[in-house]
This record gives structure tokens, C-alpha cells and sequence, in this order.
């Protein structure tokens, strides 16, 4: 058994300490890595968002050129509006936070279900991309292992991102740089090879428009053009990405995230955009089995003076980084995903254990359910791409909407209070109108060609948290009466003198948590249970550092002065009343594997020794409330009696309301 923690450890990596300095700076994000792991999924949109605009205008592509410049304000638009949300908002939590405390807690909900749905799509759709991309360069033989491959690569990932974001991203960087510098070249070389038929572009795309407008009308015109340029929407996802990660950026993190933010929306519209231009200067027509980037990159390579062999070497090279950089978009969602869910639970939408971090300061839990979410859904589409496009894209726009709603809002009633409003409000204002259209359009289009699903999800997701939600309001409730009931007021001398445990004594080592009413019962079970058996009365609690605690030092040092304040209660209730008594606390994200590396150290110092922990008893208890709850003292149970040291689970029924008083007729 030894063996397992050693090789959990090879994987994952060694324990973080919380509380150590280093650990935050080493696991921090500059611009430069936060650009590579969260500008991912906006890059690797450049593969497919601006061929499926193109081929949506169909034979009137000169106009393609409105769609270049347009493609690119929009990215700098949605870009300029999130970097509100980020000064806002610079704990993290992007759209759910935003839609959340500038609209209400519903449409955080509907905000945050939809983002969790979008990230795992987009986990499955770029593998799938990647996928199809890796293996368009093999035979068809080998295509009956894409599958399979897909599969794989997922679980890489999850591996990956289990030993913490940075880890990840530097691992997947040389494919994001090589994509990029790749791509850079191509565009610039394209651009520059043609330059001297940009005004040809130009005019084209003027008499197109006019011929266009006279023969359909001007309605026909607007409308073809906004419906290509909705088509291409997918273009614009991830661009949120940095705002649900702020808090994991390095100090100072607003700056870093408005740096990581123009980082990625440079590289986006350029590329986005460039794309297109390069569609109509080298006169890009589909070509069966390949993309219309393929195509064109190979137009301009063979225009190199390089001999056949070293084309085709570049031009796999090429599509290798962009199969390579969709994987590194899929990243993307093991990254936001994880974030959304751990916001959310902070806020009980969804269940507790999504805030708690691993020794590795990883919130695992996300990790975990993005990837397994994302597992199900490639074997349920067999991982065909066209039908995960289809499902794609909805929800992104769905948040984008409602947090630049959010934003208009905030800075409309803000206008009587900051002299910069105007600008802020028409930015935000103009991208919620922007997102509106472009959200429309996409549920026009894509609704009955399976959109429903996405839409079903959501709300399926929706309805869940809702259950949740009203299951830990009404949990809350019962624990403020058990602490009304069984918390003691210190009405005794805090500042008592302890008395010293003896180690050679009978020992009953109580484990406390949150609530001091379940402690408190807890040792009055054991008073009143075994008299004068126990001589010693040992208080043991862990700090749990979640997510939240984490992000913040302020809110670390107020985990530790809540748990010291909790102990010391205790133990000056102990000592008022002559017993001896000890304590004992631990931090960590994963708090079972913090106390059992705590107890043995407790036990060798008091070898007589008798765990108790307390459990809410719930009047019905299902499947549900088991999996919401802490079931940490069963789990202790069951491995402290393993090793031979007795232990007791005392039950903590939860109290009945007081009955209403009667009411008194007064007539």
C-alpha cells in the first residue's frame, strides 16, 4: 500500500502549502502563460470560424471583406467590455459574477449553467477538430483509432491538469507559439505577396455590394452579410476565459488580466481576420476533404521557392500545430470550467466539494466532472465534429449577452457617480447589442438542427442547482437552530488558565468543525456518556482551504483566526470546568487526507486516546443529501477502527422549529 502514495505523488506532483509564499508565486500566471492557456480556445476558433463566414456568403464572397473588419472591431469590442468585468471583478468568476451581482442571483444561475455546458463542448469539440486534423495526415486505416485517441487525449489532459494549471499550460506552450509564429508568417507573407492587388480587393468588394443591392435589395444585402457574420460567431469564443481565471493571474492581476486580454485579442483579430483577407486574395475555393485554410496556406506555400518535398513537410507542419493547438484549446475548458463550478458553489448552486482544492491547490473535483462530462459526450456523437459544431457556440453568446446587459446596467446607474461613464457604457452597450443579434441568429439557424440539445441541457443543468440551492438554504437554516440550541454563550473566563493534558491519560479526542454547536454537542455526549472516564479532552479541527480561501491572504488569515477562535472556545469551556485539555489544527485543500497525516501525531501523544466526530441526522436521508454533505467522520470511522484506534460517530439530530406562539383573539 505504500506504493500507491508514491505513485499518486509521481502523477500529480508533491503537496503544496497553502500558506507558503512560494506556493501562490509558483503556481501564478504572467500575461505571457495566462495568453497561452486562456487564449487557446479564441485561437483555435481562427481554424473553422472564419471558413464557415466565408462559405455562408456563398457566391457573393467579394463582400468577405466587410466580414474581415467586422470579425476583427467585434473581438476588440467583446474584448474592451471584459476588461470591465475584469476590473469589477478581479476575484475571478467572469460572466457568473458579473450576471450575478449586476443583474441577481437567477441570471448568474442561467449565466453560470450555460458557460459549464460551453466548456465542456468545448473540451469535446477541440479534441474532436484535433483529432480529425492529426489524423486527415494519416491513412484511412488508421481512422477506426481516432476514436479511441480522443479518448485518450482527454485523459491526458485531466492527468495534466491535476498537477495544476501552469503545469499544463507550459507543457502544451510549444504547439500555441509554433501555431502562432506559423500562422503570423503565412498572413503577412500572403498579405505581402498580393499587396499589389489590395485595391483590386477593394473595388471588387464595392461593385459586389452595389450589384448585390440593386439586384436583392439592400435588405438581402444586410441580412446575407449579418448572417455569415453570426455563422462565424464561434470566432469569438474563449474571449471570457481570462475573467473567469483572474484571481489566477500574478499580482498586480487587474494589469495582468488587461495585458493577457490584449494579448489575446491581437492575436485573434489578426488572425481571424488576416484569414479572410487571405481567402480573397488568393482566391480560395473549397476543395473536398480539405478546409479552406488548408487550401490557402498550401496556395501560398507552393508560391515559395521551395521544391515539392519541402511544401508538403511545411504544409504538415502546419496542419499538425493546428490540430496540436485545438488540443491546447481543449485546455481551455479544463481551465474555466473548474473556476465557473467552484463560483458557483460558493453560492450553493452546486454542490460544496467543487470549491475544495487539492494538495496540489487544484480544484480536482472540476477537473474531474469537465473531463468525464466531456468522455460521455464523444461516445454519445462518436466524436463527429459537424454535429458537436451544431451544439456549440449558443451558450457562450447566451453569457456574453447577459453580462454586458449586466454592464450597461451597472454603468447607466452609475452616471450620476463617475465622470467616465459614457465611454464605459456605450463599450458594454454595444456589445450586449452585438451579442444579442449574433445570439438570435445562431438559435435561428442551429435551434432544429440540434441546438435543442444544448438549449435542453442547460436548463437541465439549470433545474439541478435548483434542487441543490433550496437543499443547503434549507440545511443553513437547521444548522443556525442547532447552533442556537446546543452553543453555549461563554459565560465563562475565557482567559482561564488551561489545564495540562497528560499523556499517560485516558484521552477523548473530539473533532470540531464549522459549527460550534455540533462541537459542543459532541462533548456533552461524551461528559454524559462516559463519566469520569475520560481525563484529558483533546480538540482537533481542520481548516479547509477552498478555492475562495486560497485566492485571497486576507480571507487565509481569516480561516485561521476562525479555527484558533473555535478551538480556544473549547478549550476555555474545558479548563473552566477543572478538565485538562489540548488542541490541535491543519490546513489543507483535501481536509480527510490533512487529518489523517494529523492523528497519528495526536495519538503518539496521547496513546489512550478515543476519537469522536458528530454527524447531522437527517429525519429522511437519500442519496442526495449524502452526496451534499460531508460524510468526512465515516470515512474517519472506517479507517481509524482499520488501524486499531477506536472511534465513535455521535449523532446530531436536527432540532425541531419552535412551534409559532398562540394567537390571542383580542375581541
Amino acid at each position: 500500500m505504500r506504493v500507491l502514495p508514491s505513485v499518486r505523488r509521481l502523477i500529480l506532483g508533491k503537496k503544496l502549502d497553502p500558506f507558503d509564499p512560494k506556493t501562490r508565486r509558483h503556481i501564478v500566471l504572467v500575461a505571457l502563460l495566462a495568453w497561452i492557456g486562456l487564449g487557446a480556445d479564441g485561437l483555435s476558433s481562427s481554424c473553422y470560424g472564419p471558413e464557415e463566414a466565408f462559405l455562408a456568403l456563398g457566391d457573393h464572397t467579394p463582400i468577405a471583406l466587410y466580414l474581415a473588419g467586422a470579425t476583427a472591431l467585434t473581438v476588440f469590442i467583446i474584448s474592451l467590455a471584459y476588461n470591465q468585468v475584469i476590473e469589477l471583478f478581479p476575484s475571478g468568476g467572469g460572466g457568473y459574477k458579473a450576471a450575478t451581482q449586476l443583474i441577481g442571483p437567477y441570471a448568474g444561475l442561467i449565466s453560470g449553467s450555460a458557460l459549464i455546458v460551453d466548456y465542456v463542448l468545448t473540451i469535446a469539440i477541440s479534441v474532436a477538430s484535433g483529432a480529425d486534423a492529426m489524423f486527415s495526415l494519416l491513412s484511412p486505416s488508421a481512422h477506426e483509432f481516432k476514436l479511441g485517441a480522443e479518448l485518450g487525449l482527454i485523459m491526458l489532459l485531466i492527468v495534466l491538469n491535476l498537477r495544476g494549471m501552469k503545469e499544463s499550460i507550459l507543457v502544451l506552450a510549444p504547439i500555441f507559439l509554433g501555431f502562432f509564429a506559423t500562422h503570423v508568417f503565412l498572413i503577412v507573407y500572403g498579405i505581402h505577396y498580393h499587396a499589389d492587388s489590395l485595391h483590386l480587393v477593394v473595388e471588387s468588394t464595392v461593385r459586389e455590394t452595389m450589384t448585390l443591392s440593386k439586384e436583392s435589395g439592400w435588405l438581402f444585402t444586410v441580412a446575407l452579410f449579418l448572417r455569415a457574420y453570426s455563422v462565424g460567431a464561434g470566432t469569438y469564443t474563449g474571449i471570457e476565459a481570462v475573467s473567469n481565471n483572474i484571481n489566477m493571474l500574478a499580482e498586480p492581476r487587474v494589469r495582468t488580466g488587461h495585458l493577457t486580454m490584449f494579448y489575446m485579442a491581437l492575436s485573434l483579430a489578426f488572425t481571424a481576420g488576416g484569414i479572410i483577407l487571405l481567402y480573397l486574395l488568393w482566391h480560395a475555393v473549397p476543395a473536398h476533404g480539405q478546409t479552406l485554410n488548408a487550401v490557402t496556406f498550401r496556395s501560398i506555400l507552393n508560391s515559395l521557392p521551395w521544391s515539392p518535398h519541402a511544401v508538403d513537410v511545411s504544409m504538415w507542419i502546419v496542419l499538425a500545430l493546428e490540430a496540436g493547438l485545438l488540443l491546447v484549446a481543449a485546455n481551455t475548458g479544463f481551465l474555466g470550467g473548474p473556476a465557473v463550478l467552484a463560483s458557483m458553489a460558493a453560492d450553493h448552486w452546486v454542490p460544496r466539494q467543487f470549491r475544495q482544492l487539492s494538495s496540489r491547490m487544484v480544484t480536482q473535483n472540476g477537473v474531474l466532472v469537465m473531463g468525464i462530462a466531456a468522455l460521455v459526450i464523444l461516445l454519445l456523437t462518436r466524436g463527429q465534429v459537424g454535429l458537436l459544431v451544431v451544439l456549440y457556440s449558443i451558450n457562450v453568446f447566451l453569457t456574453f449577452s447577459l453580462s454586458l446587459f449586466g454592464l450597461s446596467r451597472h454603468w447607466w446607474e452609475q452616471r450620476l457617480y463617475r465622470l467616465d461613464w459614457k465611454l464605459k457604457f456605450a463599450i458594454s452597450g454595444v456589445g450586449f447589442v452585438v451579442c444579442v443579434a449574433i445570439l438570435l441568429v445562431i438559435l435561428a439557424e442551429k435551434l432544429m438542427l440540434g441546438g435543442w440539445v444544448t438549449v435542453a441541457l442547460t436548463s437541465a443543468v439549470v433545474g439541478f442547482c435548483l434542487v441543490i440551492h433550496r437543499h443547503y438554504e434549507y440545511t443553513r437554516k437547521l444548522m443556525q437552530r442547532v447552533d442556537q440550541v446546543y452553543a453555549l454563550k461563554p459565560d465563562w473566563d475565557e482567559d482561564v488558565k488551561p489545564i495540562a493534558a497528560k499523556a499517560e491519560a485516558e484521552t477523548a479526542i473530539i473533532l470540531v468543525g464549522n459549527s460550534r454547536g455540533a462541537g459542543m454537542h459532541a462533548l456533552r455526549w461524551v461528559l454524559d456518556t462516559f463519566p469520569e472516564r475520560f481525563h484529558n479532552f483533546v480538540f482537533v479541527s481542520v481548516g479547509e482551504v477552498d478555492k475562495d480561501a486560497f485566492n485571497s491572504e486576507r480571507t487565509l488569515k481569516s480561516l485561521r483566526a476562525r479555527i484558533e477562535n473555535s478551538l480556544a472556545y473549547f478549550t476555555s469551556f474545558c479548563s473552566s470546568r477543572g478538565l485538562a485539555t489540548a488542541s490541535y489544527q491543519v490546513y489543507g485543500g483535501d481536509p480527510f487526507a490533512e487529518l489523517m497525516a494529523l492523528l497519528p501525531q495526536v495519538f503518539a501523544d496521547f496513546p489512550k486516546s478515543t476519537v469522536f466526530a458528530s454527524k447531522l441526522v437527517f429525519g429522511h436521508e437519500t442519496l442526495l443529501t449524502r452526496w451534499l454533505h460531508n460524510q468526512m467522520p465515516l470515512a474517519v470511522q472506517q479507517r481509524l477502527e482499520a488501524e486499531g484506534h477506536p472511534t465513535h460517530i455521535v449523532p446530531l439530530p436536527v432540532p425541531k422549529p419552535a412551534p409559532p406562539p398562540p394567537q390571542v383573539d383580542i375581541r
